[in-house]
């Protein structure tokens, strides 16, 4: 049988009788494609990106207090920039959690006492944490951001830095600075304006921050480094703001805040050095680094000898042992008390001042009792027996930070899904802010919790009240230093009202908070007063 063959073959193509597939033809979806632009694939993509915004944040909300809807990315971020207190309060009133989104961060908000403490003691879902740019600034091998086991052991070594033997031991060195700033405080006064008053506050905070350098690191630095420390310190606190650029570009505050940071580090490594050649030869203890190398000191001796198979007297070893740690090691630690300190304590120095000038009965009697515990004799030194026995001066110093207490919340990060009641669950990653100002002003446990009275601490039962004590936090990560800061605001008052005597000329805003990263009275100014039995100080423009 004979073959046929066709050797020839044309592409259906290229054959003009076959109709070629068009895309166009293809349905829906392939006409939408092909009549795209660029603007309409950007509107497009944005579409998409709002509604999923908007169903992260509804989904994450779920069922606790917060707006139905978020503005597309951003969320509320200029309230955020500029915080107002009663914003605060209308928040904190709306619901046990409530919560808010602000570009990537969703934050709940734990308002009641029983939530903030269920946060406070739960560090199996919780840890604490600061903005992003503050692993830039403090260093992201920092003590504070250790977790678990590790921020534990962390703990035990620094303990015995705040024991009553040391507290005691650093007392000489805080009231050196009260008398040489007290002094101060006075030639100010007298060639400032007498009608207008002085503004005190920035002299508040390098006081404050001046007190705090010679208790964590004594005479190791000198004057003009306190001096830069205090007048840079904010630009770190403005670093730190909730809400702020988390990337480090030049001449923003971020940027200002790192160099302000490094400086401050740089300063407490040279310290560090200076303290272990000092304790190296059995020098005293003066301060908080002196104490903690000391410790290290100890530490390393009775470890040698163990090494080397020698009998140790069991007294001989020390209650807490530490390594050896590194000047920078050193130095971010001590960082991070001033970081705990600074901002606190000079919002309470500076509401204290002027709550002690608006209410002249009030230091009246602090006045008479710290005279009356110096047997008369105003020029008597601090010593713990003295501070720990001024129960109204005590009193006094508990009711301002229940009344204006320096910090307000603390944020943390969920680490991993957190079941905070029965109905909800904050995702992992999420930021949980437990709130210490409504357990602190509950009518409940303190009746008028707007009134400041110190007497409910002594014929009132606010002392029995300890649950809602949340000035300083509770659980594993409540404030190491809270003995320490309560002592130092009593050892400053009674010294002040024995040596100083000051008025104040209130305003419609003094009483109105401003929010700092801590709260602060608003703008006001002082009056001239001056007392003949007392040496004369204008406080005020607070």
């Amino acid at each position: 049988m004979a073959a046929v063959l066709n050797g020839s073959f044309a592409s259906p193509i290229a054959n003009a009788d076959y109709t070629a597939f068009s895309p166009a033809d293809g349905g829906f979806l392939s006409r939408v494609y092909n009549g795209m632009n660029g603007l309409g694939v950007t509107i497009t993509v944005l579409l998409i990106l709002v509604a999923y915004d908007q169903f992260k944040y509804i989904w994450n909300k779920g069922s606790i207090v917060g707006p139905s809807w978020k503005m597309p990315f951003t969320g509320p971020f200029l309230q955020s920039v500029n915080p107002n207190m009663d914003e605060y309060k209308a928040k904190w009133a709306s619901g046990d959690l409530s919560c808010v989104s602000v570009f990537h961060k969703f934050v709940v908000m734990a308002s009641s006492r029983d939530m903030a403490r269920k946060v406070f003691n739960s560090p199996a879902f919780v840890k604490p944490c600061v903005v992003d740019v503050a692993f830039k600034l403090l260093r992201p091998t920092n003590w504070v951001f250790l977790d678990g086991k590790a921020h534990v052991d962390y703990r035990k070594g620094l303990n015995a830095l705040f024991t009553r033997q040391a507290l005691e031991a650093y007392l000489p060195g805080q009231e050196e600075v009260y008398d040489k700033y007290f002094a101060k405080a006075l030639k100010i006064s007298e060639q400032g304006d007498k009608e207008k008053g002085v503004p005190f506050m920035p002299f508040f905070r390098e006081l404050m921050c001046a007190v705090s350098c010679r208790t964590f690191v004594g005479h190791y630095m000198s004057d003009n480094a306190i001096k830069k420390i205090a007048d840079d310190y904010w630009l770190i606190t403005a670093a730190l703001e909730l809400v702020n650029f988390p990337i480090i570009l030049p001449f923003t505050k971020t940027w200002y805040g790192k160099k302000a940071a490094d400086m401050v580090l740089d300063e407490f490594a040279k310290c560090a050095a200076k303290s272990k050649a000092r304790m190296a030869v059995g020098g005293d203890i003066t301060c908080i680094m002196d104490a903690w190398v000391k410790s290290m000191v100890d530490s390393a001796k009775y470890n040698e000898k163990i090494a080397k198979g020698i009998a140790v007297n069991p007294e001989e070893k020390p209650a807490t042992l530490v390594r050896d740690f590194s000047d920078f090691e050193i130095s971010q630690t001590v960082f991070t008390f001033l970081f705990a300190s600074q901002d606190a304590t000079s919002s309470a120095c500076t509401w204290l001042f002027q709550i002690m000038a608006d209410r002249p009965e009030i230091l009246d009697r602090v006045r008479a009792e710290n005279l009356a515990a110096r047997k008369g004799d105003k020029d008597v030194r601090f010593s713990m027996d003295l501070l720990e026995n001024l129960p109204y001066t005590r009193a006094v110093v508990k009711e301002l930070l229940r009344y204006r207490p320096p910090v307000i919340m603390v944020p943390y990060v969920v680490k991993k899904p957190f079941p905070v009641t029965d109905s909800y669950t904050a995702p992992k990653g999420s930021m949980i802010i437990p709130s210490c100002w409504p357990a602190l002003h509950d009518p409940e446990v303190y009746p008028n919790p707007d009134s400041y009275d110190p007497e409910r601490w002594i014929s009132g039962d606010a002392e029995t009240k300890s649950k809602n004590w949340l000035v300083f936090g509770t659980g594993p990560h409540y404030c190491l230093g809270q003995t320490y800061a309560q002592l130092n605001l009593i050892g400053m008052i009674g010294k002040a009202s024995l040596c100083l005597d000051w008025s104040h000329k209130p305003t419609e805003k003094s009483e109105d908070i401003e929010v700092f990263a801590t709260i602060f009275p608003q703008i006001s100014y002082s009056s001239s007063s001056r007392d003949t039995r007392f040496p004369g100080v204008l406080v005020g423009g607070f």
